[in-house]
């Protein structure tokens, strides 16, 4: 043979030999790599990690490990925006061959998309965990969670029951079942939804919330209240759970527990004054002052709600019907005077009334007096019929149910005649039902020229 060919296939062989060593040494060198970036990321050696994952994909673009690490060091360093554009290179890149395993990428990317708003990405993350892992209830129940976000309750509700298939004692679906059935009205199903959740996890205190909503609904007050002492336990509910239980004792007018809870409620909270939590707290603490007759107190907190929010409930309405008040002492000492006194300003109306008092029983804001007209001279031995008078001191406007208890009342003790008087006002629909029946109804204007009349004569008398 040609000394010159033999040559040249000793070179040529030679070369060979040498790039498959170079791609032999290459392809080994590269799982070397990989592995110590996956051992740094383990370690928590973030920068390092960072440093090696960008010298791999200076050589190597597409290499989906090294996308995947140096998102997963970014997540550790706090840097989840740079992670996230890491994780979505390796979702396009879609090789899931190697360390990074297909269900724990789709959670974290899932994690961050939620984490900076892009719900719908998540929603496509759990969908595909659901088809990976259906044997795992949260991603039934995170799919379920992002659709009652967008106000798929129905679809939703469906998820958290797929759940609950595969596993029913999966707590957090049981609570975010009883949730959803709450807000639509469907009590019954929610409250056994609830119960379930806390039996499985009696330290779930929101479930506790929302069970004592339901019992508020159904004015099971004692129950409402145990159920929002132990929701105060999560922190996100303990301003919300006090408002609660400042609502349920007002709502059995025990006011200086409501006042005690609602007090504590504007204390600890740090949100914003126009919250509607903390808004709705100093509403029912004015409810409180107003029903204790601390008037003051009342119209300062209606003064700091009118300045959040003029339209707020009724407190424009409560500020015009105090202002009288403030120009005139007779109604404001009527409305805040201490029992005792009270009994006796009523004794004077009486007597401005040309009554004689015969009987005199306390009401939870008033009284109710029976009584006889007066008579003198030759008139003294005439018969006299008796009359029964309601007198209040109520914030609230006197409705038709009032007026007709009064009458029912006159007709068991065949009394022909009534007085209402009130230190506000009443409805169109008590007036209408007065005008075929003896009650006289007596409001606050009437009322003021009343305790007018009993001031001279009382100016006189001394």
């Amino acid at each position: 043979m040609n000394t010159g060919i033999v040559v040249l296939l000793i070179i040529f062989s030679s070369g060979l030999l040498g790039v498959l060593v170079f791609f032999l040494i290459k392809s080994l060198a590269a799982p070397r790599k990989i592995g110590a970036l996956q051992d740094q990321v383990k370690q928590g050696k973030v920068n390092q990690a960072i440093r090696s994952a960008k010298q791999i994909l200076a050589k190597e673009p597409r290499n989906s490990e090294a996308h995947y690490l140096l998102g997963s060091a970014y997540a550790q360093d706090g840097k989840n925006e740079l992670a996230l554009m890491e994780y979505k290179t390796v979702n396009q890149i879609s090789d899931f061959s190697g360390i990074c395993k297909e269900p724990a990428f789709r959670k974290d990317i899932a994690a961050l998309f939620i984490q900076f708003g892009q719900e719908e990405e998540a929603l496509k993350e759990y969908l595909l965990l659901t088809k990976l892992e259906p044997y795992e209830p949260s991603h039934y129940y995170n799919v379920g969670r992002l659709l009652e976000t967008r106000n798929k309750g129905g679809q939703a509700a469906g998820y958290y029951r797929k759940a609950l298939e595969v596993n029913p004692r999966y707590s957090d679906s049981w609570f975010a079942l009883g949730q959803l059935m709450y807000k639509a009205k469907q009590n019954a199903e929610a409250g056994n939804a609830l119960q379930k959740a806390l039996k499985l996890r009696p330290d779930n205190y929101k479930a506790y919330f929302y069970l004592g909503r339901i019992f508020k609904d159904s004015r099971n007050y004692t129950a409402a209240l145990s159920a929002f002492e132990n929701a105060q336990k999560d922190p996100d509910f303990k301003l919300k759970a006090l408002i609660e239980r400042g609502a349920c004792f007002l709502a059995i007018k025990n006011y200086s527990r409501a006042q005690n809870e609602l007090e504590r409620a504007i204390k600890i909270s740090d949100e914003d004054a126009e919250s509607p939590e903390l808004m709705h707290a100093r509403y029912f603490l004015s409810v409180c002052y107003e029903r204790t007759r601390n008037l003051d107190k009342a119209i300062e907190q209606w003064e700091l709600l009118y300045a959040q929010k003029r339209t707020f409930r009724d407190v424009a309405e409560k500020l015009s019907q105090y202002q009288e008040l403030r120009g005139d002492d007779r109604i404001k000492d009527f409305i805040t005077e201490s029992p005792e006194d009270f009994e006796e300003t009523c004794k004077k109306l009486i007597e401005v009334m040309n009554l004689t008092i015969t009987d005199y029983v306390s009401l939870d804001e008033g009284c109710q007096i029976t009584a006889v007209e007066r008579s003198a001279g030759q008139w003294r031995n005439t018969r006299k019929f008796p009359k029964i008078l309601q007198i209040l001191r109520t914030p609230d406007t006197i409705d038709l149910p009032s007026v007709r208890n009064l009458h029912e009342l006159m007709k068991k003790t065949g009394i022909t005649r009534g007085y209402f008087i009130s230190s506000s006002n009443f409805t169109r629909s008590a007036y209408e039902f007065t005008e075929s029946r003896p009650i006289d109804l007596i409001p606050r204007e009437k009322l003021q020229d009343m305790l007018k009349q009993s001031e001279q004569m009382g100016k006189g008398e001394s």
